[in-house]
This record gives C-alpha cells, sequence and structure tokens, in this order.
C-alpha cells in the first residue's frame, strides 16, 4: 500500500463520506455522522487503526464531509477553501450521479467483511483500482481468481468450441505453445463493481476468458475497459 490511512483517505472511505453529504448535506445528523465513523473504522485495511481513539473520529468525519461543500457548485454557502485532490476526483466521478453513487456505496458497506484484511491491502502493480475504490477491487479480483468457476469457464468454452481463445483477440496458447500452452487462460469478471454483494452466485456468463496482456490491458487505468470495448481497440490497431 503506497499510503498510510492515517495520511490519505482511501478512494472507498471518499465515496462513502460524498454518499453521506449527498444525502443529508453539510451538516449531517449525529447518528449518521456516528454510523459512518464506525463504518470506516471498520475496513479491512490497516484494521489496527481502528484502535486508535482519534483516527476517523466523529470530528474528522464531519470535518471531511463538510469539505464537499467547497467542491459542489450547487452549494449555497462557502464551506472549506479546497478539498483535497481526492475529494475532486470522487466528486468528478460520482458527484453528478447520484444513483451510481449509492449503489458503490452499498456494495462497499455490504462487502466489508467479504474479503481479509490481507486480501484487501494486496498490491497488483499492474492493476489499477476501480473508481469504486480498493475494496470492490479486491472483492473482484478474488472472483476471478476462483478456480473451481475458472475451471467450469473452461471445460465450458472447450465442448462449445473446442479451442480457450481471448474473446478480445482470439489468442490461444495452445496453438502458438502447443502442449506447453494447453489449458491456459485467465478469466475476466464481468459483472459491473457496484453489483457485488457477498454470497452472491457468479455465473459461467459473468466471466469472459481472455490471455494475459488483454487482461492487463482491461485494469491497467481506472476506468476499465470492457471485452467488447478491448476489441474494439484490438481490431482498430490491427493492420487492415
Amino acid at each position: 500500500m503506497a499510503r498510510s490511512r492515517k495520511d490519505a483517505w482511501l478512494r472507498d472511505e471518499l465515496i462513502l463520506a460524498l454518499d453521506l453529504y449527498q444525502r443529508e448535506g453539510r451538516n449531517p445528523s449525529a447518528p449518521a455522522v456516528e454510523e459512518l465513523s464506525n463504518l470506516l473504522r471498520a475496513i479491512p485495511v490497516e484494521p489496527e487503526l481502528a484502535s486508535e481513539p482519534t483516527f476517523r473520529n466523529l470530528a474528522g468525519v464531519r470535518l471531511k464531509v463538510s469539505n464537499f461543500v467547497a467542491i459542489d457548485p450547487s452549494a449555497e454557502a462557502v464551506g472549506m477553501t479546497r478539498g483535497g485532490r481526492g475529494d475532486q476526483a470522487v466528486w468528478d466521478e460520482f458527484g453528478t450521479d447520484p444513483l451510481r453513487l449509492g449503489q458503490a456505496a452499498e456494495a462497499i458497506r455490504a462487502n466489508l467483511d467479504a474479503i481479509p484484511a490481507q486480501e484487501a491491502e494486496a498490491d497488483e502493480e499492474e492493476v489499477a483500482d476501480a473508481p469504486e475504490g480498493r475494496l470492490l477491487t479486491r472483492v473482484h479480483r478474488v472472483r476471478e481468481r476462483n478456480q473451481r468457476l475458472v475451471a467450469r469457464k473452461k471445460v465450458a468454452a472447450l465442448e462449445n468450441t473446442g479451442k480457450l481463445a481471448c474473446e478480445a483477440c482470439t489468442f490461444d496458447f495452445a496453438a502458438t505453445y502447443g502442449p506447453h500452452g494447453d489449458g491456459f487462460i485467465e478469466c475476466h469478471h464481468t459483472v459491473p463493481l457496484h453489483t457485488l454483494r457477498p454470497g452472491s452466485r457468479t455465473r459461467l456468463a459473468d466471466l469472459a476468458l481472455v490471455c494475459s496482456n488483454c487482461h492487463r490491458m482491461i485494469h491497467r487505468r481506472a476506468e476499465w475497459l470492457s471485452v467488447s470495448a478491448l476489441r474494439a481497440l484490438v481490431g482498430a490497431a490491427t493492420p487492415g
């Protein structure tokens, strides 16, 4: 993890704070602030910070919520002189889309206990966190690596097409590498992150078979590409 939560708020935390601001404005009720404080302290990233009384306490949470007043163009009152870059980035992503914001916040709340801290804190150099934040990104990746589900997807593809070809670029490891490449391909979980819920079943139709390069291209930037969008990029880059 690049920076401690003591020094910078996670994107997940900012989404939850913006959600409270959108629901209750710059002066949210005391119960709502307390609920958010408890929620932030329960996020499974650096969980040891929850034992520090000042970490994400009521005053800090209320101050963070008020930061959005300076960013909100519809706010009548002047709040903080400016919000942080993270505040602005979350506003740019979700500030004008309260439905998507609410769905993302609810998905984060629902998945707090979905993965252990070591999974939530894991860093993958070539995977950019999705706009919905670190926690849902890690839940997504855990589902992609479900070996039983991946094996079932491969069997289904072999039965239907007789090969394991990338759905974006058509690369076939077995065709290129011979027996050494037999059975090798990766899976991408295509379900939108805001729909992820603990215990929900991942269907085979929710997975796409992709080669390693295409999978990394999908996850390379925060606005992840869909398989169809990547397929179009591959097609545009292929000499005619």
